[in-house]
């Protein structure tokens, strides 16, 4: 018997990956080593009302529903980078390590506009990886995509990054991504909230979407616009406003025909708030914005996009065409007055909001204004804005601050049973 054992441990020696030849490792075999140990699965809980088939929801059944998506570790405490999707709506979220080791995770903040979530698990000395650069990516470099597609774990798939500044719609259409990084190594279900890394170990980009019937075709968010949304979820719990004062459109024939422009490509500065950065930068409206940055600006998400990807406090150069002449500026993205959603809300709505016995009431609407002409009264309850559930005068005032570049504030509002939906213009 001891002779069979050693024979064993002679053999199992024998066939222990170190005999291979050194051109079988490449570097992709390198930088998954390195890698593969950061990249979780995540698995969530989200309780199902199921309607009655008889008697309708009144008497419906509460159901568990599963899903699975992928995160990896930023930080060595237990701190894990996903989509927001992958964990939107759940009651429970379970984060599994690569040695299988399953641990409850809570969520220290997300924002559904940038499909990115931050968890925390109770872990210690686990191995994590750092968010790369997305600034230097060259169309054609190999990239890795890991994850846990199907439920099948530590998978991995590469491919060429084939894009950058792809605009791609969210999987209901409520929102729309401008800057997503193009990729054909295989994303599929499951994969979402996995790094899509290159061949210096570095990760570029969170893997996303997949477009629905075609084929070798992959998005993922860049890792600069990550950065900034975790950054700020980690210190504030939430992602900060950015506050220009330009309020763009996106160029099109009839807008060039209305402005009489030349143009074919560029976002229209339609107005200007007076005493915004923008206003002090030498904005005005009827701009047009050409370029960002080194990007070519094709829309007004193009500029959201690279406003939304920096710190607030820096200097973003933009260059515009006004009245047949090429300028160039340098748009200040600044943090907004903490006032300055309130005074909105306030003077551009003419709502006033208090809570109330623990709910968020309309205390007073000033005659004439957008919110009085809408009907709103005096005791209705403000329920959420831009879909986000509001709870609070300073929650709601943080969504007027998000609005006021997009140019527009959906409110819902519930009176008696009945819950109203609301656009106002800003």
């Amino acid at each position: 018997m001891k002779a069979v054992g050693l024979g064993l441990l002679v053999l199992a020696a024998a066939l222990e990956p170190s005999w291979a030849s050194d051109s079988r490792r490449t570097r992709v075999v390198e930088i998954v080593e390195r890698v593969a140990p950061a990249v979780v699965n995540i698995s969530t809980e989200v309780i199902v009302r199921q309607s009655d088939p008889f008697f309708g929801s009144l008497f419906g059944r509460r159901r568990r529903a599963e899903s699975l998506g992928s995160g990896f570790v930023v930080a060595s405490n237990g701190t894990v980078v996903t989509n927001a999707h992958v964990i939107e709506g759940a009651s429970r979220i379970v984060v599994t390590l690569s040695n299988g080791e399953e641990l409850e995770a809570e969520v220290l903040g997300f924002d559904r506009d940038s499909d990115v979530a931050v968890l925390k698990v109770a872990g210690h000395g686990l191995t994590a990886i750092e968010l790369g650069s997305s600034a230097d990516l060259m169309i054609g470099e190999t990239v890795i995509a890991l994850g846990n597609p199907l439920g099948l774990s530590n998978t991995v798939t590469i491919g060429v990054l084939s894009a950058r500044g792809r605009t791609v719609p969210s999987e209901t259409g409520e929102r729309l991504f401008t800057d997503f990084l193009q990729t054909d190594a295989p994303i599929n279900p499951g994969s979402s909230g996995g790094p899509l890394v290159n061949l210096d170990g570095e990760v570029i980009g969170i893997n996303t979407a997949i477009v629905a019937g075609a084929e070798g075709i992959g998005f993922a968010i860049p890792a600069a616009r990550v950065r900034r949304v975790v950054d700020d979820l980690l210190r504030y719990g939430s992602l900060r406003p950015i506050w220009t004062g330009l309020r763009l459109l996106s160029l099109n024939r009839e807008l060039a025909r209305r402005y009489d422009l030349p143009l074919e490509r560029g976002a229209v500065v339609e107005k200007v708030h007076p005493g915004s950065p923008a206003a002090r930068a030498g904005f005005r409206a009827s701009d047009v914005v050409l370029e960002v940055g080194d990007r070519r600006v094709s829309s007004k998400e193009d500029v959201m996009t690279a406003v939304y990807s920096v710190p607030a406090g820096s200097r973003v150069p933009v260059r515009i065409w006004r009245d047949g002449s090429l300028l160039d500026l340098e748009l200040p993205v600044e943090t907004p007055p903490s006032d300055l959603g309130v005074s909105h809300l306030q003077s551009k709505i003419g709502l006033f909001v208090e809570v109330v016995a623990g709910r968020l009431m309309i205390v007073g609407v000033r005659r004439g204004s957008a919110a009085d002409r809408k009907g709103l009264e005096r005791g209705d309850q403000v329920l959420a804005a831009n879909s986000q559930p509001v709870e609070t005068a300073d929650e709601l005032a943080r969504e007027v601050l998000r609005s006021l570049d997009r140019g527009g504030l959906l409110l819902v509002v519930r009176r008696g049973r009945r819950s109203y939906y609301l656009s106002f213009r800003l």
